[in-house]
């Protein structure tokens, strides 16, 4: 099994690191020579990482046909945005039958498409690869440590889930299979807006009662929203919607939650970015979600407001108020999507 694994941030690292610690012959695309020079005469990634070594079998490169070309499978461990332009160029060393695992969480700018249709659609017509995605709760830097987490690996055939989930399965990274690939995608998309909002109400000083009230209407209008894409609601029940939701939301490790807590103490978005070597893909995930329900006719407050306070300059106490004031409602309801 020859695996390419194409971004070398925390996530891709880890991940290299999980695969290399079977043994599997992994390799790490890494896009900064600078980078590189480090990290293959430290054996670390002290940029994101440091103090985790790289198992041997891990092979690092710059060059990306190197790690595209003959492989079995490829990981694709890079923002949500560098996608499409990642698949334009490693589209002529795929090879027929490849299957290409996405691990970013986020949604298509412009498009709004998930990025499992933004992979398959940059790849030639000819080839018969297959797309799976791996989302769940899972953060960097306890994964490569191999503290015990699951994850979900969906694709939309069984027997491809399964193959990847083989090749993923350790001692201490548990993974399960499902086949709704649209829910594990918006789950592992989504949560990280509602992560923006926890974050939020953190920085304004807010107790548990308000981050518990955040999180649980917050997986109601991702079902919302995913019901009405084609998704099964209960896969917003497991590991890539409440799961993953709950740990991006609580976690001191979440980028998204970071950004929040900054823009409730009173920080401009841009001072936010520019203090940040990590991307945080709720930003432009909200923006991308805000437009579908706009489109779909998906009712989301949450969202609506967070994407208030990161694009229209509204504040946070102000975002806060209009969701508490909004008209009176029942708790359960009934949607048609499904």
């Amino acid at each position: 099994m020859n695996i390419g694994l194409i971004g070398a941030g925390s996530w891709g690292t880890a991940l290299a690191i999980v695969l290399g610690s079977k043994g599997l012959r992994v390799s790490l695309w890494i896009r900064r020579k600078n980078l590189l020079e480090k990290m293959a005469k430290t054996r670390e990634n002290s940029d994101y990482l440091p103090g985790v070594s790289l198992p041997e079998s891990i092979k690092l490169t710059n060059d990306l046909e190197e790690a595209v070309r003959g492989k079995d499978l490829l990981v694709m461990a890079v923002p949500s945005h560098a996608i499409g332009d990642l698949i334009e160029k490693m589209r002529d060393f795929i090879g027929e039958g490849t299957i290409i695992v996405n691990t970013a969480k986020g949604l298509a700018k412009g498009s709004l498409k998930r990025l499992s249709q933004v992979i398959l659609e940059g790849l030639p017509h000819h080839l018969s690869c297959k797309v799976a995605v791996l989302s769940g709760p899972n953060h960097a830097e306890e994964v490569c440590r191999f503290y015990p987490a699951a994850t979900v690996v969906a694709a939309e055939e069984e027997n491809v889930a399964r193959t990847v989930q083989d090749i993923f399965m350790s001692s201490f990274f548990r993974v399960y299979t499902n086949t709704d690939i649209i829910g594990v995608e918006l789950g592992g998309a989504l949560k990280n807006v509602i992560a923006i909002g926890a974050g939020v109400c953190e920085g304004m000083n807010y107790g548990d009662n308000t981050r518990a009230a955040l999180l649980t209407r917050g997986i109601v209008e991702i079902t919302r929203l995913g019901l009405a894409l084609g998704a099964k609601r209960g896969t917003f029940s497991g590991l890539t919607g409440i799961g993953d939701l709950f740990v991006t939301c609580t976690s001191p490790h979440s980028r998204n939650r970071y950004v929040g807590m900054m823009l409730g103490k009173g920080k401009s978005l841009q001072e936010i970015i520019s203090s940040m070597n990590m991307v945080a893909e709720g930003i432009n995930t909200t923006k991308a979600a805000y437009e579908l329900s706009q489109k779909l006719g998906v009712e989301m407050p949450i969202t609506y407001e967070v994407y208030r306070v990161l694009f229209l300059g509204v504040k946070p106490q102000n975002a806060v108020e209009s969701l508490m004031k909004r008209d009176k409602t029942r708790e359960i309801e009934e949607v048609a999507f499904d």
